[in-house]
């Protein structure tokens, strides 16, 4: 059975359990997804559903894209992606649709989704490293550091921690739990945060 979907971050707030304890909580829409092609490993070498969401207009899909739509005489969506399998243990064909009843309250689930960009950033923000001295003349404050070796090997060192990019990776967050789920609305509230900004594009699987 499917136990994956799409979503997107619609944002955080708190709710209130039996007990009278605030849960922080993230909301996320998730929409059903149609089933546009089911490949298996006979075919093209893995199992998986291709599926589509998300409104879109027409002006905006290319014409490759536009072709998998119609070749299954379906609705033009925004997204097309993939959802894997190991095996598959029912029969899926092109139309179905995937939705939150995939899940319950009460489920845990791996949510993977891009982190916030934040640019480039020193090694205080991006490795947590301390300041050095601010008195008695020193430079030396936020910078790293030396990062030289000896005359062997002469260079620097594969994965030192210096300043660069931080952030806008792709991340999965530890298993967190179903709070509520609101079917009218295609809405999974979630325990905890998710990566990414509002509006952050999210893969959502049960474990």
């Amino acid at each position: 059975m499917v136990n994956s979907i799409y979503g997107k971050k619609v944002g955080s707030t708190q709710v209130f359990n039996n007990a009278g304890n605030a849960i922080f909580i993230t909301a996320i829409e998730a929409e059903p997804c149609i089933i546009v092609q089911v490949k298996d490993a006979a075919n093209d070498g893995y199992n998986a559903l291709k599926v589509g969401f998300g409104p879109v207009k027409e002006k905006k899909v290319t014409n490759p894209i536009k072709g998998i739509f119609e070749k299954g005489k379906l609705p033009l969506k925004k997204y097309l992606k993939e959802i894997r399998f190991d095996n598959f243990d029912k029969d899926y064909k092109c139309g179905d649709q995937i939705d939150i009843q995939i899940f319950k309250v009460g489920d845990k689930v791996k949510i993977t989704g891009n982190s916030k960009g934040k640019g480039f950033a020193g090694v205080i923000e991006r490795h947590n490293f301390h300041r050095g001295p601010v008195s008695h003349g020193s430079h030396n404050i936020r910078q790293p550091g030396s990062v030289g070796m000896c005359s062997s090997p002469s260079r620097i060192a594969k994965g030192k921690k210096m300043p660069g990019r931080l952030g806008g990776k792709k991340v999965t967050i530890p298993p967190t739990e179903i709070i509520d789920i609101i079917q009218d609305q295609n809405l999974i509230l979630v325990k905890g945060s998710v990566p990414g900004p509002s509006g952050n594009l999210l893969f959502i699987k049960k474990v």
